[in-house]
């Protein structure tokens, strides 16, 4: 397979230089987060290296979720510019990062993909690969306190150096920088255990280690189109062992000598002062990491003393997002979990979508859709939409939020979701409707039958793509983008924005229709609500009257708040 030709890699296909495509690093992302769900569990088994809390897979895994979703929103602000998506990636690895290995990782991707935006059109691609995954070593060992080899550092290390060798060679292609890169990292990874005896005992090796030739194994697979080789299979000399009950054993006795606590928090504070935040975080602990930058950091560290830890932060800026972890009660948990029955498999796929209104509820069940209640006024949690997301059983979910407000609670739920059930192989996406009608649009176009991203693709676009309006009653005084309201003006919502204030809802109705047909369209759709009255009779008249050639349907959808809901395709 030629290089990035097959794999649809702009850019990175011929190595001539002109940078590493936007697509190719937002399809790694894509790939790597599938990779590191299927492999998660095993990873977590691996973890008895620095603390054997059973979790190194989940935070790799978490980050680049993390990582992913910040490309993809990034990537739906309109004119989205090559540089804002990549610096995206990296402030929301570095956002979302969890424990040790988390941090680290988000460290490698920030410096790697720093190196790929500074990239200039002279350099070969190749070269660029290969010096990113260089700065990624040397930034991440910058960030330890206290490096120890037979870790992940170790095994990027081997990589960057062999793709180094690599792309030095006369005519070396980016893909065979990777192909090489990611041959080392196995390779280092298999001989961990002979540079740390904790792995040796073990039996395993390293698990951030496994967790960076995931990753490493999911770059390739973007340039080559070849798939990583299965966990099972042997690395170097070693094969790699998923001993959970030998993992969390030999943990036990290591969780009684090292500190009892895992301390992380996101800091706001000047750059200069890392070095010494790092230096004092080693005095009261191990396992530090600080990584960030731009006034922005992410610090981690082991240790008993978890007041003196973020007073260390308090003294040097402003700590946020504070996280403590109680190792043994964390050790527990894990064990408790591998005892738990197994789940039933996951399969099919689902939408779920959030009704405003009985009426409307009932339309998106006649279409197969799982419902959650919600709409102004009653807008579900967080909670609800995972609890309905895990429980429909389907191992692909598109979430349809048809509110604004909501579409955050929505995002949450399906990392939550994507965190607790992705070695089961679950994916979630959202698709960020913000109007009801938008919702019926996007499950109108939706096809079990085609491939997942196809799907979400399609559906995402048909969402997009309709105007939406509403009409409602003032309920206050307030300032609108059409002018002042007073309490029972009639007010006409564009793309949810208020955009027309009136005196009568069935004129300002009109008003909105008229501006949302401005651009043409082949269908309106009505949807009536609690106080509908003869709404949508007097809008589907005028239609009628002024667009003969427009098709209009009405449906009852029950929502309160706003009478009307409007929509053009």
């Amino acid at each position: 397979m030629e290089d990035g030709t097959t794999a649809g890699v702009a850019g990175a296909g011929s190595d001539a230089g002109g940078g590493i495509a936007l697509d190719t690093v937002a399809r790694f992302v894509d790939i790597a987060v599938d990779a590191l769900a299927q492999a998660r569990e095993e990873i977590d088994a691996l973890n008895v290296y620095p603390v054997p809390d059973g979790d190194t897979g989940t935070n790799m895994y978490l980050t680049v979720v993390a990582a992913r979703d910040a490309v993809r929103e990034a990537q739906a602000e309109p004119g989205a510019a090559r540089d804002a998506v990549l610096a995206a990636l990296a402030r929301g690895a570095l956002l979302g990062a969890r424990g040790n290995s988390g941090v680290i990782l988000s460290e490698m991707l920030g410096a790697s993909v720093r190196r790929i935006a500074a990239a200039t059109p002279q350099e070969v691609n190749a070269e660029v690969i290969a010096d990113a995954l260089r700065q990624a070593s040397a930034a991440s060992y910058a960030a330890v306190g206290e490096p120890v080899e037979g870790t992940m550092l170790t095994v990027l290390r081997a990589a960057a150096e062999a793709a180094a060798v690599q792309a030095a060679k006369p005519g070396a292609r980016s893909s065979d920088v990777l192909t090489e890169a990611a041959a080392a990292a196995r390779e280092a990874l298999g001989h961990t255990p002979e540079q740390l005896e904790v792995l040796a005992q073990a039996g395993v090796v390293d698990a951030g280690g496994r967790g960076l030739s995931v990753i490493l194994d999911a770059a390739e697979t973007v340039l080559t189109g070849r798939r990583p080789i299965p966990v099972t299979a042997p690395l170097g000399s070693h094969a790699i062992p998923v001993p959970h009950v030998a993992a969390a054993g030999a943990g036990a006795d290591l969780c009684e000598d090292g500190p009892a606590y895992e301390v992380m928090y996101l800091l706001d504070t000047p750059d200069d002062v890392a070095p010494g935040l790092r230096a004092r975080l080693g005095e009261l602990g191990d396992s530090v990491v600080v990584v960030g930058g731009d006034g922005l950091w992410n610090v981690h560290v082991h240790t008993d003393d978890v007041g003196a830890a973020i007073e260390a932060g308090l003294g040097l800026g402003r700590p946020h997002r504070i996280r403590v972890t109680h190792f043994a009660e964390q050790i527990a948990r894990q064990e408790a979990q591998q005892e738990a029955p197994a789940l039933p498999a996951l399969a099919g796929r689902q939408v779920v979508a959030v009704a405003a209104g009985p009426g409307l509820a009932a339309l998106f069940e006649e279409a197969g859709a799982v419902v959650v209640h919600g709409g102004p006024g009653r807008r579900p949690s967080t909670g609800e939409l995972l609890e309905a997301i895990t429980g429909c059983g389907a191992r692909e979910v598109v979430v349809l939020p048809n509110d604004e407000p909501t579409v955050r609670a929505a995002l949450a739920a399906a990392s939550t979701a994507e965190a607790d059930h992705g070695g089961r192989g679950l994916r979630v996406a959202v698709i960020p409707t913000h109007a009801q009608v938008q919702g019926l649009a996007a499950l109108a176009v939706h096809e079990p039958g085609r491939g997942f991203d196809q799907d979400v693709t399609e559906m995402t676009a048909t969402a997009r793509h309709v105007r939406h309006g509403a009409v409602t009653i003032a309920a206050r005084q307030a300032m609108t983008m059409a002018g002042p309201c007073e309490p029972g003006d009639a007010l006409g919502v564009i793309a949810g924005d208020f955009a027309v204030v009136g005196d009568e809802l069935g004129g300002v109705a009109l008003v909105v229709l008229d501006r949302l047909l401005a651009a043409g369209g082949e269908l309106v759709t009505l949807v009536g609500g609690v106080d509908c009255g003869d709404l949508a009779e007097r809008a589907t008249a005028w239609v009628e009257e002024f667009h003969p050639h427009v098709d209009v349907v009405v449906y009852d959808g029950g929502q309160e708040r706003y009478p009307l809901l409007m929509s053009v395709e």
